[in-house]
């Protein structure tokens, strides 16, 4: 297929999942040609259903806001894990494998629990911590393997993940209900404020990706490389971490532990577009959020009840990370 062909499908397919999602949804009181005539009227091109009300709070104070941010976090969460992947160039790691999501869990936890903390900036600090713990625990001399690092990475999750329990075994009994659903990763609860309340965030932390992803090829080609052509390597990948770090964590404090987009996406957009960050970047955003998507509308529309998309994301990108792990033939001597 021409590369011009898979990057119109890339950034073009999001767009009709969109509109699509809007028709979506567990409530069986409203059909599909209701939401369609609910539009109609707002463009005064059709009247409106006989329970226009209802159709119209389901989908502008429901679903429309729960579809952007689910887009937004998704988009996010797939941006950051090509950027870490890029800094340690490591196919293996993510926000999830590093410990940044359970980092950013344990300080959006904390702020819950307490009450005295603003959630995303907790959350970008603990998640910013544990990535630098991974970091420094999997740096051997001068260089970092992807045995080490992957290994470093399960271990700090491990120990935010306890610390995060022992949160959860504190608290008062009637905000642990909140933050056990949370940790699911959830967005059930999606509505116009807590997307104006992450919004930002989430975007401050893509535009800082955008406007450096060119830095990204030259740090995948190594630290000698980077020095030849007059890149500070260690600043530079300080200098992503920042907005990495920042998308990771803010989408962990809007829709909690979403784990193994930030893996499985940027593997599927290198293998259609390649590995040139300068289009891969938004090409995760772009597929990355439409992935998120459409796994929360099945698990809206699959069952009786919605189950949380943690869980999906997670069946789906396990078996996937299993296959990397087979195809990379990782030893003890990576």
């Amino acid at each position: 297929m021409p590369l011009r062909i898979r990057q119109i499908l890339v950034f073009g397919l999001p767009g009709p999942l969109l509109v699509v999602s809007l028709f979506l949804g567990p409530a069986d009181s409203i059909r599909a040609l209701e939401v369609m005539q609910w539009f109609g009227a707002g463009l005064g091109v059709a009247d409106g259903p006989e329970n226009a009300e209802l159709v119209g709070a389901i989908v502008w104070d429901i679903r429309i806001p729960r579809i952007v941010l689910t887009f937004l976090v998704g988009g996010s969460l797939a941006a950051s894990g090509a950027s870490l992947q890029a800094v340690f160039r490591n196919p293996l790691v993510s926000p999830y494998i590093l410990g940044l999501s359970s980092g950013a869990a344990l300080g959006a936890a904390l702020a819950m629990a307490t009450a005295r903390l603003p959630v995303y900036p907790s959350a970008f600090f603990f998640g910013m911590f544990a990535v630098g713990c991974s970091y420094v625990l999997g740096r051997v001399g001068k260089t970092v393997s992807s045995v080490s690092l992957v290994l470093s990475g399960v271990i700090v999750s491990g120990i935010f993940t306890a610390l995060l329990t022992l949160v959860q075994f504190l608290t008062d009994p009637f905000k642990l209900q909140t933050i056990v659903h949370w940790t699911m990763g959830n967005l059930h609860n999606a509505d116009w404020k807590k997307l104006r309340d992450s919004w930002p965030f989430l975007m401050a932390g893509f535009v800082g990706l955008f406007l450096l992803r060119w830095r990204m090829n030259v740090l995948a080609l190594g630290d000698q490389e980077a020095w030849a052509v007059g890149v500070h390597p260690e600043r530079e990948k300080i200098l992503i971490l920042i907005p990495a770090s920042l998308s990771a964590s803010a989408s962990v404090a809007a829709a909690g532990v979403i784990g193994m987009v930030g893996l499985v996406v940027p593997h599927m957009v290198r293998m259609m577009l390649g590995p040139d960050h300068r289009l891969g970047i938004p090409a995760c955003f772009a597929f990355g959020g439409g992935f998120l998507v459409l796994v929360d509308d099945l698990s809206r529309v699959l069952t009786a009840f919605e189950l949380p998309i943690g869980i999906f994301t997670t069946l789906v990108g396990g078996p996937f990370f299993i296959y990397l792990l087979r195809r990379s033939r990782l030893g003890w001597e990576a």
